[in-house]
């Protein structure tokens, strides 16, 4: 991070959200006409998004109830689980990838279907994002298994507008591919996704709690942030305290009640996420890992990553997507 960043200090939650660094992984715009259904099925690692343009459908992901979308509804499923879309309940779910597309390229599709029954047609927008950075995964970790910006009822203020206004201009891309389209409508769903994130922290108390909760803390969030865009410096639990001006022991106590382990712990497993994310990329060697990340020696890095992610570093790339996440989430990621 640089010197004079301005995120860098003041507001350490908006520092783990400038952190998300998103890949647009598909999107697709479908004109629907009732009935009809889609079975979107689990995507690992990613977060699936969905935007009503026009008309209404139903929302239904396992375990919650399902929920009506209307015209400016923003829905997101955070931990890539598979869902299911319709236009009423009871309506047939054939899967979403094994559908024909009228055109589209390797990452935008375009879906029309008339299921014969006449009503009003349904517009969506939809896509995926993958997430890499471990403060990514800390956040989508604390998300419900969906959650619902509701464009008809949020009270008016500037945020509620900028996100009405990024939804309209998805909106307007979507309805016709013109070029950099695709272009386009990626960059507005990322930011939109970091807009409905806002947004839930903003509206509920859970949003208030655990990982978030310690962001928020001034002087814990402070440290926090510290750790993060320097997991390489050689971080004790004095010198934290003294970067809150608070005394060794009273940090120390404070970090654990709100982040929920010891400051040591948290620093080490931070560290091995960035590693984690960093091997998974491919663009690293474990021993350039070892030195960015302030060890002394290959081996003890090596020790300490089958420590806290349970596998090897050498042995990342080799290892299945699903059960690298299961690693992350080990790691605590």
């Amino acid at each position: 991070m640089r010197s004079g960043d301005p995120w860098a200090s003041s507001d350490p939650l908006g520092e783990a959200l400038h952190f998300l660094r998103m890949s647009g992984s598909f999107y697709c715009r479908s004109e629907l006409t009732p009935p009809w259904g889609l079975d979107l099925p689990p995507e690992p690692g990613s977060m699936w998004f969905h935007v009503v343009n026009a008309g209404r459908c139903w929302l239904d992901v396992d375990g919650d109830e399902p929920r009506q979308l209307q015209p400016g509804d923003f829905a997101l499923v955070p931990h890539g689980e598979g869902h299911r879309l319709y236009s009423e309940p009871g309506t047939p779910t054939p899967r979403f990838d094994e559908l024909e597309y009228d055109c589209g390229t390797e990452r935008y599709a375009i879906l029309r279907h008339d299921g014969g029954g006449g009503g009003t047609p349904t517009s969506l927008v939809c896509g995926t994002v993958r997430f890499g950075h471990p403060a990514a995964r800390s956040l989508m970790a604390l998300l419900p298994d969906a959650v619902i910006i509701d464009g008809a009822s949020r009270s008016p203020s500037p945020e509620a507008e900028w996100m009405h206004s990024t939804l309209r201009l998805i909106a307007a891309e979507g309805r016709q591919l013109r070029p950099g389209g695709e272009a386009v409508i990626t960059r507005l769903s990322d930011i939109l996704v970091i807009q409905a994130i806002r947004a839930w922290i903003a509206d509920h108390p859970a949003g208030h709690v655990g990982w978030l909760r310690a962001l928020q803390d001034p002087r814990i969030g402070r440290a926090m942030s510290l750790v993060h865009r320097d997991p390489a410096k050689p971080w004790s639990v004095a010198a934290l305290a003294r970067e809150t001006a608070m005394s060794r022991s009273a940090f120390a106590a404070r970090f654990t009640e709100l982040v929920g382990e010891p400051v040591m712990h948290y620093v080490t497993r931070w560290r091995m996420q960035v590693a984690l994310d960093r091997l998974q990329q491919g663009d690293s060697s474990v021993g350039e890992l070892a030195a960015h990340l302030g060890y002394e020696s290959e081996a003890a890095f090596k020790r300490a990553f089958k420590r806290t992610v349970g596998i090897t570093p050498g042995s990342v790339r080799r290892t299945p997507p699903e059960e690298l996440l299961t690693s992350a989430a080990d790691a605590g990621a």
